[in-house]
């Protein structure tokens, strides 16, 4: 890879990325606080510095590796927020509200980004480039979360609130799932490149999340007058 275009796009995703990421961990923790639950508040996770909620193998070294690799995809993960469900003032409805949190944060900061890329205008023209780039990415990275995380999946948010809203057998056989999930998503992901080796193409995962990211993707491009 020329290494002027792997700066270029560090810095154009560097950012959109690590908001993303935190605010999305940190409205979890904003969440919890608000329901009963201080211990995030009490860690300091119920903040917007990103350090506090990078991982440094899951956050950077990772998606670097498959960036430099030229794997083919990017996958990684932030520092979870801490969150004791039992201290919540409702568990099984707060529960619901806690794990959608992030994922709302990150439709929140999709529409600010849309709604920013209309100031474009008032910036030179090189700056604009660039933050306009800056801008595509924070509403591409943020609706990919959203979509991705809302997998009906434990510990996926998506897995939580189905647990919260399931009825109570359905529930507990779901939250089960949850000391499996992490190995099974990886085991998903990792799915089309393995079959890709047979000839053959299977990936779960998109075909489950593509279709409502392009949808997402193409409103709030029209909200930025984009479309």
């Amino acid at each position: 890879m020329d290494i002027s275009s792997l700066l270029h796009d560090i810095s154009v995703w560097a950012l959109p990325v690590l908001l993303a990421i935190t605010f999305h961990e940190a409205a979890h923790g904003y969440a919890a606080w608000k329901l009963g639950d201080d211990t995030a508040y009490r860690l300091g996770r119920v903040n917007f510095n990103p350090i506090r909620h990078v991982d440094p193998f899951g956050t950077v070294i990772l998606p670097a590796m498959l960036l430099l690799s030229g794997a083919g995809f990017l996958f990684g993960w932030a520092k979870p927020v801490p969150v004791k469900f039992g201290r919540l003032h409702n568990p099984r409805r707060d529960m619901v509200l806690v794990a959608a949190a992030g994922p709302a944060a990150n439709i929140i900061l999709a529409t600010l980004a849309a709604l920013l890329y209309h100031l474009l205008p008032l910036f030179p023209d090189l700056s604009a480039v660039w933050l306009a780039e800056n801008l595509r990415n924070a509403i591409f990275i943020n609706v990919i979360l959203a979509v991705f995380n809302m997998l009906p999946l434990p510990p996926l948010d998506g897995g939580r609130v189905a647990v919260g809203l399931l009825p109570y057998p359905l529930a507990v056989r779901l939250a089960s799932v949850e000391r499996f999930g992490f190995f099974i998503l990886v085991g998903l992901i990792l799915l089309p490149t393995l079959a890709g080796q047979y000839g053959q193409y299977v990936n779960v995962i998109g075909w489950i999340i593509w279709p409502p990211i392009e949808v997402l993707v193409r409103f709030f491009y029209s909200l930025a007058g984009l479309l």
